[in-house]
C-alpha cells in the first residue's frame, strides 16, 4: 500500500507535457484501466440474469430487429456489445482507448462486429447511417456534450434512437460518502488490487463538461436542445439486483452507494414527417 502511494504521488509530481490535453488524459486513463476493467464492479456482466436484465432495459427504450445498425460509444471491453449482438444487430463500436479495443475484440473474435478507434464528440460516422446509437459511462467524460449530441443526432436515421446510460459520479450524500468509506474499508481488509488511479480520475472529472456532475434532467434538456425528440428518462430497473448477487460485500457497498444517482436516457431523431414543439409549418 505505502509503495502504490508512494507510486501515485511520484506520478502526480510529474508535470504533463504543455500539449497533452485533458483528452489525452482521459485516453491515456483508460487505457491503463484497460487491463483490469472487467474486474470493476459494474462493467463486467457477470451473470445471464444480469445480461437478460440490460437486454430488456435497452429494448424498453428502443426495441431492436436483427440487421438494425448500431453504434456502441466508448465500447470498452465490448460487454453491452455482447448485449446488442444478442439482438442480431449489426455493431460498429468505437473507443477512443486501443486497449479497450484490442480486449473487446479478443472476446468477440469471430463475430461480426467492427471496431473502431475514434473519439466519441466527433465520431467520423456516415449521415443518417445508424437505427441506433447507444453509450454506457461516457456522457459524464465528455468535453463538450453539445458537439457530441449534434453528432449523435447526425448520424441516426429518422426515427433512430439515442440510448444514454450514465449518472452523477460526483455529488454524494451522506449515505453515500459511509457507504464508500465502509468499501474502502471492507478493500483494506481484505488487501484488494487497486483497479484505478484515484488522483488521475480526480483530475479528469476536475476538467469535464459535468464536474458538477450529470443529472438526467439536465441531459435530457441538452438533447431536446440538440434536436432530438421523445426524450425519456428512468431508473436502471432489474440491473441492480442481479449485479449485487454476483458482486463481493465490498462492490456491494459500492453499488448502493450509486443506485441513486444511475439513470437510462432514450431519444428519438425526428422523422420528416414528425413536428417538434414550437417549430414553424
Amino acid at each position: 500500500m505505502l509503495q502504490d502511494q508512494t507510486l501515485d504521488a511520484a506520478r502526480d509530481a510529474v508535470p504533463a507535457p504543455a500539449n497533452f490535453g485533458l483528452k489525452d488524459e482521459i485516453r491515456a486513463y483508460w487505457s491503463r484501466r484497460a487491463e483490469t476493467f472487467d474486474l470493476s464492479y459494474a462493467h463486467r456482466i457477470r451473470s445471464t440474469g444480469e445480461f437478460d436484465a440490460w437486454a430488456r432495459l435497452i429494448a424498453s427504450h428502443a426495441p431492436l430487429r436483427p440487421g438494425d445498425r448500431v453504434l456502441e460509444l466508448a465500447s470498452g471491453t465490448g460487454e453491452v456489445t455482447r448485449v446488442l449482438l444478442g439482438f442480431g444487430c449489426s455493431v460498429d463500436a468505437l473507443d477512443l482507448c486501443e486497449p479497450m479495443i484490442d480486449r473487446a475484440r479478443a472476446k468477440h473474435r469471430g463475430s461480426a462486429v467492427r471496431f473502431h478507434l475514434g473519439d466519441a464528440e466527433n465520431t467520423m460516422m456516415p449521415d443518417a447511417r445508424y437505427d441506433l446509437v447507444i453509450c454506457r459511462n461516457l456522457v459524464w467524460t465528455l468535453v463538450d456534450p453539445q458537439a457530441a449530441l449534434a453528432d449523435w443526432l447526425r448520424v441516426l436515421k429518422p426515427g433512430g434512437a439515442l440510448v444514454v446510460i450514465d449518472g452523477d459520479w460526483v455529488n454524494c450524500s451522506r449515505r453515500t460518502r459511509l457507504l464508500q468509506r465502509l468499501s474502502g474499508w471492507v478493500d483494506r481488509l481484505v488487501a484488494a488490487p487497486r483497479l484505478w488511479d484515484e488522483a488521475a480520475h480526480q483530475r479528469i472529472m476536475r476538467g469535464v463538461f459535468f464536474r458538477d456532475g450529470l443529472r438526467a434532467p439536465a441531459l435530457a434538456a441538452m438533447a431536446s436542445a440538440a434536436g432530438f425528440d421523445a426524450v425519456r428518462t428512468g431508473p436502471l430497473t432489474g440491473i441492480r439486483r442481479h449485479q449485487l448477487a454476483a458482486a463481493s460485500w465490498s462492490e456491494r457497498l459500492r453499488l448502493l452507494a450509486t443506485y441513486d444517482d444511475t439513470f437510462i436516457l432514450s431519444a428519438r431523431k425526428p422523422t420528416p414527417t414528425s413536428k417538434r414543439p414550437g417549430a414553424s409549418a
